[in-house]
């Protein structure tokens, strides 16, 4: 599967994004998507994943309840709507897809293939 994400864009404080993630090639229902972000400087994090379904989905703490992941399998889309943006939330962000599923996993290593980012600068 090839992934590309978009949607990023310079934002102020308190504003809002959404990332959508568009899958290529078949059975995207097979894969639970991740997203994570890289600020310049600083490793890869995680930030939130959701199921094959769209059933299940968690958070890293720092985005919980400001981050939304969502899915539409028959768009081959995942959406990462980010609500009351934060300067700290400044980053390149990916989407990742993985062929297993450990609810709570934070680590990227499950994750086979990657999209190519897309930048959020949230400015004060």
């Amino acid at each position: 599967v090839q992934l590309q994400a978009s949607g990023g864009g310079a934002v102020q404080a308190g504003g809002f994004l959404r990332l959508p993630c568009v899958a290529s090639g078949r059975s995207f229902s097979s894969y639970a998507i991740g997203w994570f972000r890289q600020a310049q400087g600083r490793e890869r994090e995680f930030v939130a994943a959701i199921t094959y379904s769209g059933a299940g989905s968690y958070y890293t703490d720092s985005v919980k309840g400001r981050f939304y992941v969502s899915r539409d399998n028959s768009k081959n889309t995942v959406y990462l709507q980010m609500n009351n943006l934060r300067p700290e939330d400044t980053a390149v962000y990916y989407c990742a897809a993985r062929t297993d599923w450990y609810a709570g996993s934070q680590s990227s290593t499950p994750y086979r293939y990657w999209g190519q980012g897309t930048q959020v600068s949230v400015s004060s």
